[in-house]
């Protein structure tokens, strides 16, 4: 997957930066106020490992988007939540979010793919990107695959020069 897929770049006012521990409280807010839940001290530490970003606006500086990644495993980077403030969304944000976590897996030697569950209004998001979707209970089949009504959806990206699993 390396080098084959451009990736879309943010806004013409956005820049995705590694969050600091200065974001923090900036990340919390906008995953609370998309009803995603996580906790200071993963936040922190995902900052730490250097697997948190954030959108920065370049007018303001303030935070606009974040995206928290976890470890679950070793060679898996899961991106765990991504929310864009509701005033910038649909403008790219979040997909530039999702491709630079992509992109700091295929800097990482650790990392051989990326993943991520969400919902299935988020699926032209996640397939524009490369993965591999599939409902996340673990069903196959096409109509599984295609079902407008799965509860979550999962996918899958590999970091490496091989294909998607």
């Amino acid at each position: 997957m390396t080098g084959e897929r451009e990736r879309p770049a943010p806004p013409a006012d956005v820049t995705i930066d590694p969050a600091t521990p200065d974001d923090c409280l900036d990340v919390l807010r906008i995953l609370d106020a998309a009803m995603l839940s996580t906790s200071a001290d993963v936040v922190d530490d995902r900052i730490a490992a250097g697997d948190a970003l954030v959108a920065r606006s370049e007018r303001t500086g303030g935070v606009v988007g974040g995206l928290v990644a976890t470890r679950p495993e070793a060679g898996r980077l899961h991106v765990d939540a991504v929310a864009v403030r509701r005033a910038r969304r649909g403008r790219g944000i979040g997909s530039a979010l999702v491709a630079a976590a992509v992109e700091r897996g295929e800097r990482d030697d650790a990392v051989e793919t990326v993943t991520a569950a969400f919902d299935p209004e988020l699926r032209p998001l996640y397939a524009a990107l490369g993965f591999a979707i599939r409902p996340a209970d673990g069903s196959e089949g096409p109509e599984a695959a295609t079902s407008g009504d799965a509860d979550r959806l999962s996918g899958r990206v590999s970091t490496t020069d091989s294909e998607s699993s």
